[in-house]
């Protein structure tokens, strides 16, 4: 019992690792993005174009890194059409959203239909379980360097906002326009580039899950982890740093059903399986209420309005 408890917590800790990284990923786009004022539900899409790039560019340039990099041009890209549409008058940020949710989906699932056989090179792991002589750990130690470099970003992106020029007048622009232009700050234009490069961040996001872990480009790679960063945003509060928090959450839950797997558990196979969503519902359920203020919450966003 004891020994069958110990390999549940190793798989969950190791899982954990490996299915928080995309989750961390587009949360921390999503914070960026939120912060300057702006809601961008398409990053699922461009989680799922981010994937399909990245398997594809990895294919052909036999170089995984080059997939990372192509990734995240491919969300910047579909986060400027985002960022330059919703600039437009009565031009809704959650419809808009939705919009890109489907185009990136449809691009990447029309485009990645050659590369659904192919194997193209996966990113390299780091051998976290070096320490220990059985081989079930080292496996579930291997780590993505992706991982490493979520956490760098959030520390990098706390520090931004809290040490920089730049990252005062993403909050400014975020917290009020009107503010932002009695300052004579350009609130499109910084909008503009906050939903670029946070949608090359959840680009990033998707290279992640076709060049690591589950390491394959098919239609169904998702499963909606793009749509459940938004509800991870809320409840890390728009920081940056709580986001890994959050995210190592979301991935502990979404590492409960293979974890219990490894011990024979195969009863409630769906129910543990569907442990994100849950988690998903319940935060909005308690973090969202009618009349209650969000800590943190950017003062222009859509949904405070």
């Amino acid at each position: 019992m004891i020994a069958a408890i110990g390999t549940v917590l190793v798989a969950m800790i190791a899982g954990a690792l490996r299915v928080s990284t995309p989750f961390l990923f587009v949360s921390l786009g999503e914070c960026l993005t939120e912060k300057s004022g702006r809601i961008n539900l398409g990053n699922e899409g461009v989680l799922v174009l981010g994937a399909m790039v990245a398997y594809a560019t990895s294919y052909h340039t036999a170089s995984p890194w080059a997939g990372v990099l192509a990734a995240a041009v491919a969300g910047a890209a579909l986060g400027g059409v985002h960022g330059a549409v919703c600039a437009l008058a009565r031009v809704n940020d959650v419809a808009m959203g939705i919009a890109i949710m489907l185009a990136g989906t449809g691009i990447a699932f029309f485009l990645g239909k050659p590369y659904i056989q192919p194997s193209a090179p996966h990113l390299p792991s780091l051998p976290l379980g070096f320490w220990s002589d059985l081989p079930q750990v080292r496996s579930a130690l291997a780590v993505s360097p992706l991982f490493f470099v979520g956490l760098a970003a959030a520390v990098m992106l706390h520090w931004l906002f809290r040490q920089t020029r730049l990252g005062l007048r993403v909050r400014i622009v975020g917290d009020s326009a009107d503010a932002a232009r009695a300052l004579g700050l350009h609130i499109d234009r910084t909008r503009l580039v906050a939903t670029a490069a946070g949608s090359a961040l959840a680009g990033i996001g998707g290279a992640f899950l076709s060049l690591s872990y589950p390491g394959s480009w098919n239609e169904g790679l998702s499963s909606g982890q793009g749509l459940m960063a938004v509800a991870l945003v809320v409840f890390a509060r728009w920081n940056p740093l709580h986001c890994i928090t959050a995210s190592l959450i979301f991935g502990a839950a979404g590492a409960l059903g293979p974890s219990l797997q490894t011990v024979g558990v195969t009863e409630g196979y769906y129910l543990f399986y569907a442990a994100p969503y849950v988690v998903t519902l319940a935060i909005l359920a308690i973090t969202v209420r009618p009349g209650r203020a969000l800590a943190g919450m950017p003062g222009e966003l859509s949904i405070g309005q």
